[in-house]
């Protein structure tokens, strides 16, 4: 329960945050310098999951003020008249009759149905905010992969550009060493090749950027206004790895004492344990205390005008018992229990759906930490080699298709080791989801 009031204080925050300086009926503007934790801030106020959960949160505490009407007094007032016409010809006592009645009832008993339903609709009702957290938990994560991949894709831009600055530079060389006559036109050519076939990659990761952006903008909820087709904001972060070591069997165990989604299947099966009492109510009686005031004009009296009716009160119980009801309840038990036996099987499979999912978190996590460390070494053996290639080439102990060579070898070293830092990073927020530890946010 304290998770659950954590829960519903940081999420009331956000929403007095969002009320208060914005208005609701504009989207919120995405800040000119975009970090981790603005994105995740924006998700936790924009995102339709979160926003989602949180009016099933709503229908819910509807059911539940429905559920307890049960228990409360009601209060109706009715009326009626009637008129009959004398060509019917037989005497209609209750003709030219009204009645003003004002009724309170208040249910005594209902053979354990309203108490139940209350209880089912409480626990459906906690329930309800185990979803909203399991829902922030995934946007959250959601968030981080697109952010990473936004990050991903602007690197990778970066590299390219400088490959291809790198190119010219080389391709001045070697024009100037062909000018000089130490080189033949071949290398000139292969120089010029080596420039052209550079660009298509930079056209690529320069797409590739514009749709990471244009998936992060969903995934935190962000509404297109038309001034922003041409606005693009400037993204601020690393990919940059800080490692953890998970142990497994700690981690499955975390998972299963911390994942929202299990106690959210738990309460929802409790939930149904009360329902199978909700059901079991039909073969009881009901009773409930009447109270009535009735105004009203008796049919004995000749003057048919609303001038001195008859007034009175009454009070009384009244009690129904279905004896026989074409095993309608009989029916409403069977649903019951076999709705506990689907909620109790489905938290099994949930549970199992969670420990394969740790496993299969932690795995990843390992293997990335792995390729983190091999990208590291190549890059640098890689930039070691190109440094080599070009003293050779300069001193004419090499050919340009040696240098040509390592050039390729260092770009794509330092795409994979951008890739690898992605992987990790990606990795490590699934481990943290995994095992219910992702973060809402830091600026609450």
């Amino acid at each position: 329960m304290r998770r659950i009031h954590l829960l519903t204080t940081l999420f009331a925050a956000a929403s007095v945050a969002s009320a208060s300086d914005h208005n609701p009926h504009e989207p919120m503007p995405i800040p000119e310098n975009v970090t981790l934790e603005a994105a995740m801030d924006y998700a936790l106020q924009n995102s339709f999951t979160v926003l989602q959960a949180k009016e099933r949160i709503e229908e819910q505490y509807g059911l539940i003020l429905e559920a307890r009407s049960g228990v409360l007094p009601t209060l109706s007032l009715g009326a009626a008249i009637s008129d009959q016409s004398d060509e019917l010809g037989f005497f209609n006592p209750n003709s030219d009759d009204w009645t003003v009645s004002l009724q309170v009832r208040q249910a005594v008993y209902g053979g354990g149905k309203l108490r139940s339903g209350i209880r089912a609709q409480d626990l459906q009702e906690e329930a309800a905010l185990y979803d909203l957290q399991a829902s922030i938990e995934a946007t959250i994560q959601d968030v981080k992969t697109r952010f990473y991949t936004v990050l991903l894709a602007r690197d990778t831009i970066e590299v390219e550009e400088q490959n291809i600055e790198l190119l010219k530079e080389q391709l001045v060389n070697v024009e100037s060493r062909f000018e000089a006559g130490s080189v033949s036109n071949f290398d000139v050519l292969q120089a010029k090749v080596s420039l052209a076939n550079a660009k298509p990659a930079l056209i690529r990761a320069k797409n590739d950027f514009r749709i990471a952006v244009a998936e992060i903008q969903k995934s935190v909820g962000y509404v297109k206004k038309r001034d922003y087709i041409t606005k693009m904001p400037n993204f601020v972060g690393e990919l940059e790895v800080v490692k953890k070591d998970y142990d497994l069997l700690d981690s499955i165990t975390r998972a299963l004492q911390l994942r929202p989604e299990l106690e959210q299947q738990r309460l929802t099966v409790d939930s149904r344990v009360e329902g199978i009492s909700v059901a079991q109510a039909g073969y009881r009686p009901t009773v409930d205390l009447v109270g009535r005031y009735d105004v009203r004009r008796s049919f004995a009296e000749s003057n048919h005008s609303f001038e001195d009716p008859a007034k009175g009160w009454f009070v009384g119980l009244e009690s129904n018992w279905n004896l026989w009801d074409g095993r309608a309840t009989k029916g409403r038990v069977l649903q019951a229990k076999s709705r506990l036996r689907q909620g109790e099987l489905t938290l099994n499979e949930t549970r199992l759906d969670v420990e394969i999912e740790v496993r299969r978190a932690v795995s990843e996590l390992d293997s990335a930490s792995e390729l983190v460390d091999a990208a590291a070494q190549v890059t640098e053996q890689a930039e070691e080699a190109l440094r080599l290639a070009n003293e050779r080439y300069n001193v004419g102990s090499s050919t340009f298709l040696d240098t040509l060579q390592a050039r390729v070898s260092l770009t794509e070293a330092r795409n994979n080791q951008l890739q690898a830092n992605y992987s990790y990073l990606v990795a490590l927020t699934d481990v943290q989801r995994s095992i219910g530890e992702t973060k809402f946010h830091h600026r609450l």
